[in-house]
């Protein structure tokens, strides 16, 4: 079975983007076959894995507007088993193009583009959000069977967090029934502030089960291997940041181990 999540929070800045291709990185590990789907038309995730989306002709636009079949869009990156269907800015446009072409907006349309034989190839798909709550974010919520929120340990953090909640509970309602929070994740956590360890504290107390144990640190492995194009766990395997996404991969194994098994 092929595992769906979206890894989403409109606060930006709160790690949703290494998570990601982090989290694709560390699975393939465990010699799962990943697809990530880069939702952000920043194309952040694209260039992290090593793809230069600006000069391709086929990206997640094509998917959303289905003018290319999906196997036609999926690229193959630089790191065994990892996949990716690149993003650039064409995608903020796609929106205004299916309403100028007179086409439904609908909030189900990635999910419709994903139910392809395709898919089947792979373990997991991970799909990384812009920092919004629009009509792509909606999409990939519609699509996903799983959540995972990234919850950067600052201040205001919370304050975004309920809005999120909200609207997930919204789609739940009313687009996606089978969408389940997987946890959340403690990010650019520093043991050293008292800030951090109060507002993980408090996550822990509000959300009790749907947070991860794993906790990403904040550790210098993880900007340093973004700055070289490369996976931390390819940069610095050994680094506290490395073994703490290797760690969140085997929670996301277990989880999806444990629904299977239900």
């Amino acid at each position: 079975m092929t595992e769906i999540i979206t890894i989403t929070n409109q606060k930006g800045g709160v790690g949703k983007t290494t998570t990601a291709y982090n989290l694709a990185s560390s699975l393939s590990r465990y010699n799962k076959r990943i697809l990530l789907i880069d939702l952000d038309p920043q194309g952040n995730c694209s260039q992290a894995i090593g793809i230069d989306s600006t000069v391709l002709k086929r990206t997640a636009t094509d998917l959303l507007l289905g003018t290319a079949e999906l196997r036609k869009i999926i690229k193959k990156t630089p790191f065994n088993n990892i996949y990716l269907i690149p993003a650039n800015l064409s995608l903020a446009m796609v929106e205004s193009t299916l309403i100028n072409n007179h086409q439904d907006t609908k909030i189900t349309l990635l999910k419709e583009r994903l139910n392809d034989k395709e898919i089947q190839l792979y373990d997991f798909v991970i799909i990384d959000c812009p920092p919004s709550l629009g009509f792509l974010s909606l999409n990939a919520l519609t699509a996903a069977e799983s959540l995972i929120v990234p919850v950067q340990c600052e201040y205001f953090a919370l304050d975004a967090l309920a809005q999120l909640l909200a609207t997930i509970s919204r789609i739940q309602r009313n687009s996606n029934h089978e969408l389940e929070i997987m946890g959340l994740l403690l990010t650019m956590f520093d043991p050293r502030t008292k800030l951090s360890t109060d507002i993980a504290q408090e996550v822990r107390n509000s959300f009790k089960d749907h947070v991860f144990t794993s906790i990403i640190p904040r550790n210098v492995s993880i900007p340093e291997a973004i700055a070289k194009g490369l996976p931390v766990n390819q940069y610095k395997p050994g680094s506290s940041g490395s073994l703490a996404y290797m760690s969140l991969a085997r929670e996301v194994m277990a989880y999806v181990e444990k629904k299977e098994k239900n």
